[in-house]
Formats: C-alpha cells, sequence, structure tokens
C-alpha cells in the first residue's frame, strides 16, 4: 500500500513537473517572434502582457511588400489581428478604415494581420480589402505562427503599442472608431 502511495506521488511530481517545464518555455511561435527582435530594445521584457515590448516579426502585404513591426518604430500602433470570415471582423473594419483615414499623418499606424491559415480561401483576403475599400497594411499570416505567438486566439484581438513599442492595451474583440481614438489618445 505505501509503494502505491509513494508511487502515485512520484507520478504526480513528475506530471507537476512537466506542466511546469512546458508552460515556462517559450512556444515555437514565441521562438520566432522574439528571435526577430532587432537589438538594442532591452529597456522591457519582451513579451505579450501590458507593459512588455512587443516581440517583432516580419510579414508580406498583399501586394508582396515585407514589413516589420520594428518598422513601426516612433509610431503609435493598432496591431489587429483578423480574418475575412469573422463577423465581428467585418463590422469592425469600417471603423477602423474611417479612424485610418482621419489619423493619417498623424504618427499612428494600424497593421491588420490576416490569419491567413484560417481562411477557406487565402484569394479571399484581398477581395475583402477592395470590398471595404482598406487603405492600411494587410499582412499575411500564412504560417499561423504570429497569431499563435501573439494568441489571437479569439479575433478580432487588438494591441495598442505605444510609440516606444510598449504593449498598453490588449483588445479582444470588435473596436469602434471612437473607442480607438481613446485608445490611441491615451498612449505616447
Amino acid at each position: 500500500m505505501l509503494k502505491k502511495i509513494i508511487a502515485v506521488i512520484f507520478l504526480l511530481g513528475l506530471v507537476g513537473w512537466a506542466i511546469y517545464d512546458h508552460t515556462s518555455k517559450p512556444t515555437e511561435a514565441e521562438k520566432t517572434v522574439q528571435e526577430a527582435q532587432p537589438s538594442g530594445q532591452k529597456s522591457a521584457k519582451i513579451g505579450f502582457q501590458e507593459g512588455n515590448r512587443a516581440p517583432n516579426f516580419e510579414l508580406q502585404t498583399l501586394d508582396g511588400k515585407q514589413i516589420s513591426l520594428s518598422d513601426m518604430k516612433g509610431k503609435r500602433l493598432i496591431l489587429n489581428f483578423w480574418a475575412t470570415w469573422c463577423p465581428p471582423c467585418k463590422a469592425e473594419m469600417p471603423h477602423m478604415q474611417k479612424f485610418y483615414q482621419e489619423q493619417k499623418g498623424n504618427n499612428i499606424e494600424i497593421l491588420a494581420v490576416n490569419l491567413t491559415t484560417g481562411e477557406k480561401n487565402p484569394k479571399d483576403v484581398a477581395k475583402f480589402v477592395k470590398d471595404y475599400g482598406l487603405t492600411f497594411p494587410i499582412l499575411l499570416d500564412s504560417s499561423g505562427e504570429i497569431g499563435e505567438a501573439y494568441q489571437a486566439f479569439t479575433i478580432p484581438t487588438s494591441y495598442i503599442i505605444d510609440s516606444h513599442g510598449i504593449i498598453k492595451k490588449k483588445i479582444v474583440g470588435p473596436m469602434d472608431k471612437e473607442m480607438m481614438t481613446e485608445l490611441i489618445k491615451s498612449i505616447d
């Protein structure tokens, strides 16, 4: 009986250690994003929580241009994760476009990352962008790594990032133009 109890305690300890070990290490997606971080940006911990420096990444736009998050240094930013089939994303995009048009030239940027691996047909993205008249950069997460790393499991998910690259707010769910305006006004 004592051997069984010791064996159970030992197995529970192993399971506990395995869970701790698994959750304390960055995932492959997080490693990919963190390794893309430019050197010299160590003043804040790199991570996905409010107060962390947003991990750098590089993705291709619809027109084939490469854009990295570090290209946005000095700008206030809305980093938005979305998909064409998502009803709240469809509701949010006209607000985002109006916000973008009003804020253009104010050192404010929107990067809308399409979760391309979740699209039934990736060609639908270009049609969606045209139909909605979107003029801000649309990036394609064709591997799914960036959306996974940024924990965009419920969409839309947006990160409000200040001009120093620090995450100030994570928003899960759609935003309207007024909410975007207030969030951007509240950061430097």
